[in-house]
């Protein structure tokens, strides 16, 4: 009996030190396959990140030209609008003189990361507008915002007019190189416009 009892107890301990064991490697198994979960889900976001690297760099040299262009005492930025992508930066707007459009690109090509500087400055005329030049350019891009409103081409909400000294500037987005082209004829056929700057971006 005592033989019987002493080789079912060492059966039993036998039988708990393999479960253990098991135990033991299944939790080792479960430890790694978790370790792996994690390095290929940090490795999906580091991916993920490269992916708005592109955008997030972009966003910062905008506010780093932003920041230049306001910090110049040489140059009036108020009227300048920056736009980055993929490193191309593009300037947009009015300055009061070709020197101060020079300057600008000047002080962005500078800047860390920017690739290259698109110039789509226009200068304004440094005499001082008279209150009669300034009801003309009112009425000038109220007449074209109503010409594009009533257009069945240019989607109208998308594109932004700004007329100074009868020099019309489009800005905005469009679907197609059609609808920017049809927005600047329009722009061209109204009575007292010298010229007209289309910025407008096509996105396809």
């Amino acid at each position: 009996m005592n033989k019987t009892k002493i080789a079912k107890t060492l059966m039993a301990a036998m039988i708990g030190s393999a479960l253990i064991s098991g135990s033991a490697l299944a939790d080792e198994s479960m430890s790694q396959k978790a370790s792996q979960t994690a390095d290929s889900a940090g490795s999906k976001i580091d991916s993920s990140m490269k992916k708005v690297d592109g955008f997030m760099d972009d966003s910062g040299i905008t506010a780093k030209a932003k920041a230049a262009l306001v910090d110049d005492d040489a140059i009036k930025s108020t009227d300048i609008s920056v736009k980055t992508h993929q490193g191309v930066v593009t300037l947009s707007g009015f300055v009061t003189s070709q020197e101060q459009a020079e300057k600008a690109v000047a002080v962005v090509q500078k800047i860390e990361g920017v690739k290259s500087v698109s110039d789509k400055l226009h200068v304004r005329d440094s005499k001082s507008s008279s209150v009669k030049g300034y009801a003309g350019d009112a009425a000038t891009t109220s007449e074209i915002k109503a010409k594009l409103l009533a257009d069945d081409i240019v989607p109208s909400r998308n594109v932004k007019v700004e007329t100074t000294d009868g020099v019309v500037q489009l800005s905005g987005h469009v679907a197609t190189q059609a609808q920017s082209d049809r927005a600047e004829s329009i722009a061209k056929a109204i009575e007292g416009v010298k010229s007209v700057k289309n910025d407008l971006t096509v996105k396809s």
